[in-house]
Formats: C-alpha cells, sequence, structure tokens
C-alpha cells in the first residue's frame, strides 16, 4: 500500500525489477529516493510525512478511509517504508518490525511449527542463536547448525520432511564467511525447504538474494539501511506474493511493528545508502590492506581479500566486499580485549552499520549468548564496523590500538 495521499505516481514501484507504471527502468540510488515516496498530494511536500497516529477517522461503520483503521494493522508512512524496501530488495512485499529479531521471530512462526527443523550457519548472529535456542526450540523447533559457505554440509544438516527453512547469512556474523546464495537455492528447494537469506551485513545496495533465488531476505534495519545509530528496526522482504501475505498477516497479529517517526527515520537513511556504502568500502578495504601482513594480527577475515575462501562467490554475488571486517590479534583473547579497549576513534560499542566507526569484542559482547555452544567465536576474535569518517584518521587510531 502507497501512502495515501500520494500524488500522480512518479515512481511508484511495482516490484518488478525496477520497473515503475511508466515502463522505466531505474538504479538503486534513484529507487531509494524515490520509490514509494512520491510528492504528497495535498501540500507537495517532497518528504513523505510522519503520520503519528494509533488510529483514524471512519466514514461509517466497516468503512476505513483507504483501508487504515489502527496503526498497528497499517500506517502511511510505514506502508512508504516497506514498499521502498521491496524496490530496492527486488521483491514484492516488504514488511518493517521494531527489530530485526522481531521480524526474525514473526518469520518464523509463520513458515515453521512444532516438530519442524531449521539449518542455521554455524558462526550465526549471536541474537540468531539465542533466538533459536532459547525460544523457538521451547515451541518445538529444531535446528542444525552447518558450515554455510559448504553446499554439501547444508545438504548433509537438511532432513528430508522435515526441514523447513535453510537459513543463511552472506557475509556471516562475526566470522565474515560466504555463502553461494544461488547453489543453497537449489539445495533447499530440491528439499521443499525455503532459502531465508540475513543480509544485514551486505545490505541491499552490495546483495540482492532474491535475484539469486533466495525466498525471504532479512534485515536488521538498525544497521546499514537505517545508517545513522539512531533507530532500531527490521525487515522482511520476498517476491513470493502469497507467502508476503501470509508474513503481513501474522505483522498485524503478533504486532512487533515499528513506529511511524521510526519508520521515517529509516526511509532518511535508506536515501543515502548507496554513497555510504561505497565510503564504507572505500575506508575497509583501506584498513584490510594496513591489518594484512600487520606483526600483531594473526589473521584478517574480509572477502575482499583474495586469500579469503570465499572470494570468488563473493566477487560473483556482491558488487563489493562491504564495511565489516573481523581480525585474530595475534597475542590472543586478552590483547584483543586489550585493543578495543585502546581505541578511540573507533568507538567501544555493540551494533554495526552506522556512519561511525564502532570496534567490538565477538566472544564477550555481540556473541556472548554463543558461549559454550558449537557457535562459540574465537576468543582472540575483534570485529570492526568501519565508518566513513577520513580513513587516515582511522589508521592512525588502529596504529595506536595494536600497540
Amino acid at each position: 500500500m502507497t501512502q495515501p495521499a500520494s500524488g500522480v505516481g512518479f515512481l511508484r514501484w511495482d516490484g518488478a525489477g525496477g520497473t515503475n507504471v511508466c515502463g522505466m527502468n531505474h538504479g538503486f540510488e534513484t529507487l531509494a529516493i524515490h520509490a514509494g515516496q512520491d510528492p504528497e498530494a495535498r501540500t507537495g511536500a517532497v518528504i513523505p510525512p510522519i503520520y503519528q497516529t494509533s488510529t483514524y477517522a471512519q466514514d461509517a461503520v466497516g468503512a476505513p478511509r483507504l483501508g487504515y483503521e489502527y496503526s498497528r494493522s497499517g500506517n502511511p508512512t510505514r506502508d512508504t517504508l516497506q514498499e521502498c524496501l521491496a524496490a530496492l530488495e527486488a521483491g514484492r512485499v516488504g514488511l518493517a518490525f521494531a527489530s530485526g529479531l522481531a521480524a526474525e521471530d514473526t518469520l518464523l512462526r509463520t513458515v515453521c511449527g512444532p516438530g519442524d527443523h531449521v539449518v542455521i550457519p554455524d558462526d550465526a548472529y549471536g541474537g540468531t542463536y539465542r533466538l533459536f535456542a532459547k525460544v523457538t526450540e521451547r515451541w518445538g523447533l529444531s535446528y542444525t547448525p552447518a558450515k554455510v559457505s559448504d553446499a554439501d554440509a547444508v545438504r548433509a544438516a537438511i532432513r528430508p520432511g522435515v526441514t523447513k527453512v535453510v537459513w543463511v547469512e552472506t557475509p556471516t556474523n562475526p566470522l565474515l564467511g560466504i555463502a553461494d546464495i544461488a547453489t543453497l537455492a537449489a539445495v533447499a528447494h530440491d528439499a521443499g525447504a525455503l532459502l531465508v537469506v540475513d543480509n544485514t551485513f551486505a545490505s541491499p545496495y552490495l546483495q540482492q538474494p532474491i535475484a539469486l533465488g533466495a525466498d525471504v531476505v532479512v534485515h536488521s534495519t538498525t544497521k546499514y539501511v537505517g545508517g545513522h545509530s539512531d533507530v532500531v528496526g527490521g525487515a522482511l522482504v520476498t517476491a513470493d506474493t502469497e507467502l508476503g501475505e501470509q508474513l503481513r498477516y501474522h505483522q498485524n497479529a503478533m504486532g512487533a511493528i515499528n513506529g511511524p517517526f521510526d519508520a521515517w527515520l529509516t526511509l532518511r537513511g535508506i536515501k543515502t545508502l548507496g554513497v555510504r556504502m561505497d565510503r564504507h568500502c572505500d575506508n575497509a578495504e583501506r584498513i584490510v590492506a594496513y591489518l594484512d601482513g600487520h606483526a600483531k594480527v594473526a589473521q584478517v577475515l574480509y572477502p575482499g581479500l583474495p586469500t579469503h575462501p570465499g572470494h570468488e562467490v563473493a566477487a560473483k554475488q556482491m558488487r563489493r566486499f562491504g564495511g565489516m571486517i573481523s581480525f585474530r590479534a595475534a597475542g590472543g583473547e586478552e590483547h584483543a580485549v586489550e585493543i578495543c579497549n585502546r581505541a578511540r576513534l573507533f568507538v567501544l560499542a555493540e551494533s554495526l552499520g552506522g556512519v561511525e566507526s564502532l570496534i567490538e569484542h565477538p566472544g564477550r559482547m555481540t556473541h556472548a549468548s554463543a558461549a559454550g555452544s558449537p557457535l562459540e567465536v574465537p576468543s582472540d576474535l575483534v570485529r570492526l564496523s568501519v565508518g566513513i569518517e577520513t580513513v587516515e584518521d582511522l589508521l592512525a587510531d588502529l596504529e595506536q590500538a595494536l600497540g
């Protein structure tokens, strides 16, 4: 649903590969700024309004205006965001949520039930692992970790007739493993399962999983999509209209939607996603070149390195290699913690994808929930979310932090 006060269909997205109602194809940056975001008809405002309302006047009993009754069920600002997200991911239905985990939970409760099974990455995001291990497992959903960069390992983890979802992150968080989306789509579909791809690290600017065969794309829009560390949100996008409507029903029934101001902030961030991602990648490449071979760095994990085992696949399915870097400290866990504590321009904080650079120790921070499990991350691991600051300043900060 587009915003109700829309104009004459300037660039209304129809979910068909970037084609609008005028039959023109548009690039990513154009869609990010215009898809679903026509000038508001009454005033001509070029930025979509924030419809900060919980309920809507009805013209008669059972006759809501333009279908809006209650903002959990539908809000024009959120609908604008959802239409834009669908456009950027080359999908047909986009849905926005209060957080990435709210989106994940809604998806799992829509497509899975007690007794079903899911294959997950063996280095999945700690919050995703916690959702499977501590929440959904209690109502009968089982899971098996597998190395998603190895199609044979994923195939072996599938339980015929029971596995409903193959869940993939690519790049993975925090080890930056790469999964071949097209290959895993075939593996999942052969087993009658859905392929779900968490595209948070890449963003739709660098990678479009639906075009490669994925059934559903998941985002924490808190990260690169929002891009300014000032809003929490999540999203689901699918090209399957029937599945999309099932997800929309559960979005309303479960209620984990984002508010109109959060939706508006996310839309504001999307407008600069392309230019931000280019700068994130530029800076990350310079930092990787500095860290690679550094005496106090044992290993750099970055898919842009030719030595990375997933480099060829990443080069095939990604526009560039992203702004996330992980490395292992040569001095072990205490050295890794010391590096994080010594950093100054790199802010010691969880999350990622904002304009500012962040540093963290996954084992004690974002992935602490996986400690003692098969998904436990190396204790000497440091994760960088490279921002868009002047890269020379970032390099100088890393030099003093490494000691």
